[in-house]
């Protein structure tokens, strides 16, 4: 039985991957879902580095015993998959990179710092992360979420820790796995969603092109957190990847 690790983004939790738990169980994988440094109910963190973050999921793996499993990271999580596949090109038998980017830039530029300006304005007003929810889910989901994934985002995000999440938002922009992207070894799915303003398809698509390869796949009328707005849309493209990624290993 394969193994399938679920990495989330800045805002979620492994709760957040409940929807694909019992899809991917049900297909006779070894669902995984994890919670990052800091997040679902693990002590909050001042600091943050995608090494530190890797580092704790390559530890999980490995007391869990997980052997050669898939990576599939959302959005920041989608960055740490990055980051497993350089420090142990392999150790994986695929990753899917979900609504995710090979960079965020130079953590000086103007965009950097009006992103963490932006993300961090309404906790810096006073708001508390439960409040900020509903705008988060607003701004990120397309027009046509599942109102029960919806409800699921508001929830987890309101749990997420104000000091970890100020501390993932200044980690993220400091991410760069650009020149890695070539040195891939293992079988890659780029997924993107239509309407994705965080990570756009081109983005995606421009990774699967560097990448050896890779697959790249758009689901149509969706936003940033697929996995919750259309289960099972994101699944099916997953499970058609993996279908081809495991067989040519095999």
């Amino acid at each position: 039985m394969t193994p399938v690790i679920f990495l989330h983004g800045i805002g979620a939790a492994a709760r957040s991957f409940a929807p694909q738990i019992a899809s991917f169980a049900s297909a006779g994988y070894q669902p995984v879902a994890l919670d990052l440094l800091g997040y679902g109910g693990r002590a909050p963190v001042e600091a943050m580095s995608f090494e530190a973050l890797a580092e704790d999921i390559e530890f999980t793996i490995s007391q869990s015993a997980l052997e050669r499993p898939v990576l599939v990271g959302h959005s920041m999580g989608g960055m740490v998959v990055q980051t497993m596949l350089r420090r142990r090109p392999n150790d994986y038998a695929a990753a899917v990179l979900s609504c995710t980017s090979p960079a965020f830039g130079n953590p000086a530029g103007d965009f950097q710092k009006k992103f963490v300006a932006a993300r961090l304005a309404p906790l810096d007003a006073g708001k508390t992360m439960a409040d900020a929810a509903p705008g988060a889910a607003d701004n990120i989901m397309g027009p046509n979420a599942d109102p029960a994934g919806k409800a699921l985002f508001v929830e987890e995000y309101g749990r997420v820790p104000e000091a970890t999440y100020r501390s993932a938002v200044k980690c993220l922009v400091t991410f760069d796995e650009r020149t890695n992207l070539p040195a891939i070894k293992v079988p890659v799915l780029c997924l993107a969603a239509e309407h994705d303003r965080n990570a756009p398809p081109s983005v995606l698509e421009k990774m699967a092109a560097k990448t050896p390869g890779a697959r790249y796949v758009c689901l149509p009328s969706l936003g940033h957190m697929p996995n919750m707005e259309a289960p099972p849309a994101f699944d099916s493209a997953i499970f058609s990847f993996l279908d081809y990624a495991l067989s040519s290993a095999a």
